[in-house]
């Protein structure tokens, strides 16, 4: 059975100049309307090799109760480790249709290559593709959901979960004596060396009509923690003080959303 992909939609849409209804958003979540145009107030950016760990665990404290989410820089991964995970990522979603399916996530599961297919409560849709897996720990993964093409995919994918994991280490070690707790309480209260590490891309493909969609609707996520490895290409936007405003982008730097799991 043939599945709808917003990649192919977007490919008839940009022809047209309009996009299909259901992904046009209600007026109240229109990026058009909704957009906080300044002056903006700039996400926390938190360098994690600060030397002075007591600061260091009082910036992310801070950010995370202020802000739910910040910036990291001089995090440990290598810049050209994740230009290598944009590249990998990009290369899979040019493949042609026919060899993206391969990697389908098969019916109620949620590894693989997807479409969020459902509509939301206003009946609406969003533009974006994605491509889902467990890359942690070594026991749970599932390499059939891994492309094989481009043939760097998994060295790329294995050696940027080495350095995640290390990065979230540190972060989980902040959060924890930040709260008064011993350094290693919260990473064992959530799995300890046998926490998931789920990587998900997210593909948004070119839209004619930017200010009417969205790539994902107004969500927070149900992990204790998102990495995120943006790209120069503006999009992301954070919920602050009841407004809308855009994620400036910092070349290299890593975006860390306190997930639900977390906040509970």
């Amino acid at each position: 059975m043939e599945v709808e992909r917003v990649q192919a939609i977007a490919t008839l849409s940009l022809n047209t100049g309009s996009i299909p209804a259901e992904f046009i958003r209600p007026e109240k979540e229109q990026p058009a309307m909704t957009t906080f145009r300044g002056p903006v107030p700039d996400i926390p950016t938190i360098d994690l090799s600060h030397p002075d760990q007591d600061r260091l665990v009082e910036m992310i404290s801070k950010a995370s109760q202020e802000w739910g989410l910040f910036q990291l820089v001089n995090h440990g991964i290598p810049c050209d480790l994740l230009q290598k995970l944009h590249s990998v990522g990009k290369h899979f979603f040019e493949l042609p249709q026919e060899e993206k399916e391969k990697y389908a996530k098969p019916p109620q599961g949620f590894e693989g290559y997807g479409t969020m297919l459902q509509k939301d409560l206003y009946g609406k849709k969003c533009w974006n593709d994605h491509l889902f897996h467990l890359i942690w720990p070594p026991s749970k993964i599932n390499y059939q959901f891994w492309p094989e093409n481009p043939p760097s995919y998994r060295d790329v994918n294995e050696e940027y979960a080495k350095y995640v994991r290390e990065v979230g280490d540190k972060v989980f070690r902040c959060l924890s004596l930040g709260l008064g707790l011993e350094e290693n309480a919260m990473k064992e209260a959530v799995g300890g060396e046998e926490l998931q590490y789920m990587l998900k891309i997210n593909y948004y493909p070119p839209c004619p009509r930017p200010d009417l969609a969205l790539g994902v609707s107004p969500h927070t996520d149900c992990s204790t923690l998102t990495i995120l490895v943006p790209n120069e290409v503006p999009g992301l936007q954070v919920l602050h003080d009841e407004r809308w405003i855009d994620a400036k982008y910092i070349p290299n730097a890593l975006i860390v959303h306190i997930g639900d799991q977390i906040q509970v």
